[in-house]
């Protein structure tokens, strides 16, 4: 008498289930393993402070402003020269490939001969405004924006002169994720933030109502 097999073949349709289960199972973990590491190395940036640079600018700027990355650094810093009796706050935001950047720093100039000294090679900004005393140019080639507030520091207090400031300027290096206009204006408002920042941080004498946004650049 012939007797029965009581294993289950390889062919039968339990195993073939079995077989497809693991099957899809792996192509699940494959997946959720390519999502992780978009999720993992590609947000740099956004692991920074909310407020980069000792809380000088918006985090938000930077990740406008530059590609996606595996890491980011950033970095805040107040100088003083005792010699020119000056002070400069120095902020960056970089990757690997890429970084946005700027300074700010106390000197004397009046309006005027700032506007000249940063005026494109012809004589043309890109975009301007003014507001509350506040002074914003920017400009097209390369993508930079440029800050000037009247500002007398502590120690220059009642001397007299009215061309105390602080100038700001900001750029960028390597390749960007926004372009043109809307880069300059990310620009703008970087230098305006790291500007109105350095005022507070450096004492600048006169009062003064800082907006919390720019108006945006061509708008007035």
């Amino acid at each position: 008498m012939t007797g029965r097999a009581t294993g289950t073949s390889p062919g039968t349709p339990k195993k073939r289930l079995r077989v497809a289960g693991i099957a899809a199972a792996t192509v699940v973990l494959a997946v959720c393993g390519v999502l992780g590491y978009v999720e993992v190395f590609t947000k740099g940036i956004d692991r920074l402070p909310e407020k980069p640079c000792a809380g000088a600018v918006d985090r938000d700027l930077a990740a406008r402003a530059l590609p996606s990355a595996r890491k980011a650094e950033e970095r805040g810093k107040l100088t003083t020269s005792s010699a020119l009796d000056t002070f400069t706050y120095w902020c960056y935001v970089r990757t690997d490939e890429a970084l946005i950047s700027g300074e700010a720093q106390s000197g004397i100039a009046t309006v005027d001969s700032w506007r000249e000294r940063h005026s494109s090679p012809g004589g043309e900004e890109s975009g301007s405004l003014s507001v509350n005393g506040v002074h914003v140019s920017v400009r097209s080639e390369p993508a930079t924006a440029f800050v000037y507030i009247p500002c007398t520091t502590p120690r220059h207090a009642g001397d007299g002169h009215d061309a105390h400031s602080l100038t700001a300027e900001a750029r960028t290096v390597g390749e960007t994720r926004a372009q043109g206009a809307e880069l300059r204006q990310i620009l703008a408002d970087f230098a305006y933030q790291l500007a109105r920042h350095a005022y507070r941080v450096g004492e600048c004498q006169e009062p003064r109502e800082f907006p919390d946004e720019l108006p945006r650049i061509g708008s007035n």
